[in-house]
């Protein structure tokens, strides 16, 4: 009892770390509820939480999602083959390591600095079969062997906004060539009124993939505030019965878009490829306030 609360004063005391890093001003920002958990913001936008004692927590309400998706990509418990394009504080990586023993993972993340950063203020955990990348998401899923992955996960923004280039088919084929037949694919995609850039990522997922989910705010799918929206994809059919479930019951409620509802959201977008693609749209500033 003694240890945990002066594990608790240590953390009330602790003081943010800033440093600047590739993408900007980093800092790593002390939960003062949990004990050793820490928030990574990236020139004032949120990243990532990381708990250092329960990496199996998920504070965020898009990587709670993300997280679902996760636990129903295989059998509970059984380690699989990760990729995570864009890594932040290595969220989703420690979630899998954690929920996941002897899973075998790829992180891809760009920022140098930043992984030197985290690696240094939340060190992972030596024996997870982690290995980071500090190259463009899309060079380093080329490196992927064809047909390695029971998992791809897309979470690439910067400067608040996702790559164009990791928007369009050709990019999708390269993740469909990563991944293992049944695999999943699931990407971290965030807009506002109109819509247009979800819609269009979906009509993308849908011209290389057969089955396709949407985890997202009712709020954000009405189009009334920007916010984010999980899609998954895959060429099997997916568990949209129990994604239903367990998003509808988080603390963060979601709902869940699939088959023609889905292809009706969509409102006739078109597939966006190479020479047509554009980053997301920028949040507006209130969206951090």
């Amino acid at each position: 009892m003694g240890k945990s609360r002066s594990g608790r004063r240590r953390q009330a005391d602790a003081e943010a770390v800033v440093e600047s890093v590739d993408g900007g001003l980093a800092e790593l920002i002390p939960d003062r509820e949990r004990v050793r958990a820490w928030t990574l913001v990236i020139d004032g936008a949120p990243q990532s939480h990381v708990d250092l004692d329960d990496p199996a927590y998920l504070s965020f309400e898009y990587q709670r999602r993300l997280g679902h998706v996760i636990d129903l990509a295989a059998p509970p418990g059984r380690p699989v083959h990760a990729v995570h394009l864009g890594g932040g504080a290595f969220t989703l990586a420690r979630y899998v390591a954690a929920t996941r023993p002897r899973s075998t993972q790829q992180v891809v993340e760009r920022d140098a600095a930043l992984v030197q950063l985290v690696r240094r203020e939340l060190p992972l955990d030596p024996n997870a079969r982690i290995r980071v990348r500090s190259v463009d998401a899309r060079e380093g899923l080329a490196k992927v062997p064809d047909g390695w992955a029971d998992l791809v996960v897309t979470d690439v923004f910067s400067g608040a906004r996702t790559p164009a280039h990791l928007t369009s088919t050709e990019f999708l084929d390269d993740v469909r060539r990563a991944l293992k037949p049944g695999g999943v694919y699931a990407v971290n995609l965030a807009d506002g009124p109109p819509l247009a850039h979800l819609r269009g990522q979906i009509a993308t997922a849908a011209a290389r993939f057969e089955q396709l989910a949407l985890i997202a705010d009712p709020t954000v799918l009405r189009g009334k505030r920007f916010g984010n929206a999980v899609l998954v994809a895959s060429d099997h059919p997916l568990p949209v019965a129990e994604l239903t479930r367990r998003a509808a019951s988080d603390p963060h409620p979601g709902r869940v878009e699939h088959g023609r509802t889905l292809t009706d959201f969509t409102g006739g977008a078109v597939p966006v490829t190479d020479l047509a693609a554009v980053a997301s749209p920028a949040p507006p500033a209130s969206v951090f306030r």
